[in-house]
């Protein structure tokens, strides 16, 4: 899954840390998710996507493994 959870969050000056917080999640988490090497579940794609302000269209989408 590929995300603009860095990017957004970067141009809204959190940091992981304060993401993680507002969430409920670890810092590693936040990181890994970032990195695309974690899947959230749903319900915490939801709370990213409340705490950034943003839908999970505009964060989060599938990508095809070809």
């Amino acid at each position: 899954m590929k995300n603009n959870v860095k990017f957004t969050r970067m141009k809204q000056g959190i940091t992981q840390e304060q993401l993680a917080t507002q969430v409920g999640a670890t810092r590693q988490t936040i990181g890994l998710i970032e990195k695309g090497a974690y899947n959230p579940s749903l319900q915490l794609c939801v709370a990213i996507a409340k705490a950034l302000h943003k839908t999970l269209d505009d964060l989060f989408w599938e990508v095809d493994e070809e």
